[in-house]
């Protein structure tokens, strides 16, 4: 008699938390229209107790947890539904820091083709926001943001990011979406509404003319999408995003980009003039304070990356078989090698589309390679940096980011003329143990 209880006790409760599931992929924002409306996030922080959950618990010990084969069986059972409910379905998070070449490893995924919903640097909002609020940002407070952000758009929700849009959207349709033109997912016919005259948006699509952004049009393509890819370079500790890895309407895969910290150096002293100027000033004629505030931002830059590759590479529960660790350096040198292995991490098929783009756009002319291009003459970029930085600049990034360069597998250097010697590569070939199987 206690055993037809204990099964049908069980099945009830399994009943009640697939429907709670069902609940919460079909929730609807009221901020959205009705008839096109996104997949909504449950946060549990502001859920009430649910009373048929409370049979869950009994003198303070889990009561499921002692009805041992029943429940197994039942808890396989809801594994495999969750399974088939995500099927094939990948989310990818291309994590890096600004001038590691992300935008150029972000069109691998945008190029993909019609199955893959690809979104560029939506996080630019929440930090933007943060920054005019506070004159700078918390750490806490960003992260929280970021990934309640991230959760919702891998759903296909716009509803988190539009409270960070300024101006707000109007109707959930926006001029203002950060570098719009980025994302192919934002710009193709089902997202394309009518043109407006005199209407000005800075990001607008330049493969057809379109109007401003409907976020709600862009909310049904994503959920038309088999697979999701968002990049960014405002996520500074991996840790903080184990919800998402541990949401079961989610199968991420993160993929994080490193590059020799000395070239992100560079790179930034040219791309980022206003931000950079101490750095150019040192470089002319004078000392490096290694207790000034630039001298410390650039170390925690590079114990944050080091530390979230550090957890990756692990491999804790929460990151087996989710976590990728990828040189730029390798990308430059092997870009289509590498591609694969990326395709191949992610469980997606590597597609003609991205393979043909891979070889377009590895081989551009010097015209074609600006600052901000995703076209790169790779090879040539790998060793560029070296003959734009003074060696001193050079000895400064070693000194703080020491552990960092070790960890990445790239050579220090103990003078001028080692720096600028192309026949000594400070690229030492390194492979990381990571579980993709």
């Amino acid at each position: 008699m206690r055993t037809k209880y204990t099964i049908s006790l069980v099945f009830i409760v399994a009943l009640v938390i697939i429907e709670k599931e069902n609940n919460i992929i079909s929730r609807v924002s009221d901020k959205l229209t009705p008839k096109q409306t996104p997949q909504t996030p449950l946060d549990p922080s502001n859920c009430a107790p649910d009373p048929a959950l409370g049979l869950l618990k009994l003198n303070g010990s889990s009561f499921l947890g002692q009805l041992d084969p029943a429940f197994n069986l039942m808890k396989r059972h809801l594994e495999n539904y969750t399974e088939n409910r995500l099927g094939n379905r990948k989310h990818i998070l291309l994590l890096a820091t600004t001038r590691t070449g992300s935008s150029f490893v972000g069109e691998f995924f945008n190029q993909q083709g019609d199955n893959m919903f690809y979104l560029f640097e939506p996080l630019w909002h929440i930090e933007k926001s943060l920054t005019l609020e506070t004159g700078g940002t918390n750490a806490t407070a960003a992260a929280r943001a970021y990934r309640e952000v991230l959760q919702g758009l891998l759903l296909c929700d716009f509803t988190p990011l539009e409270s960070f849009i300024e101006p707000r959207p109007v109707d959930h349709v926006t001029t203002a979406l950060f570098r719009r033109e980025s994302s192919s997912s934002l710009c193709e016919e089902s997202v394309c509404s009518p043109f407006v005259k005199r209407v000005f948006e800075r990001y607008r699509c330049r493969t057809r003319k379109c109007g401003p952004l409907n976020l709600t049009m862009a909310s049904e393509s994503c959920l038309q999408k088999e697979h999701r890819a968002i990049k960014s370079v405002r996520v500074r500790q991996l840790e903080t995003l184990r919800p998402l890895a541990e949401d079961p309407r989610l199968d991420v895969r993160f993929i994080q980009l490193v590059r020799d910290p000395r070239a992100v150096l560079a790179s930034r002293m040219v791309a980022f003039h206003a931000k950079y100027k101490s750095w150019k000033q040192w470089a002319v004629d004078g000392d490096v304070p290694v207790d000034d505030d630039e001298v410390r931002k650039l170390k925690g830059n590079c114990d944050n990356i080091r530390m979230s590759a550090e957890m990756g590479l692990s491999q804790p529960t929460w990151l087996r078989r989710r976590y990728m660790l990828v040189r730029y350096e390798d990308i430059a040198r092997f870009p289509m090698r590498k591609a694969a292995e990326m395709y191949k991490f992610t469980g997606i098929p590597f597609t003609p589309q991205v393979k043909d783009w891979i070889l377009q756009n590895t081989q551009a002319s010097n015209e074609a390679s600006g600052v901000y291009s995703t076209q790169k003459n790779s090879s040539e970029q790998v060793e560029k940096w070296r003959f734009s930085i003074p060696y001193k600049l050079a000895e400064v990034v070693q000194r703080v980011c020491g552990p960092t360069l070790k960890l990445f597998g790239y050579r220090f250097v103990n003078s001028e003329a080692m720096l600028t010697d192309k026949s000594i590569s400070l690229i030492e070939e390194k492979m990381f143990v990571q579980d993709f199987s």
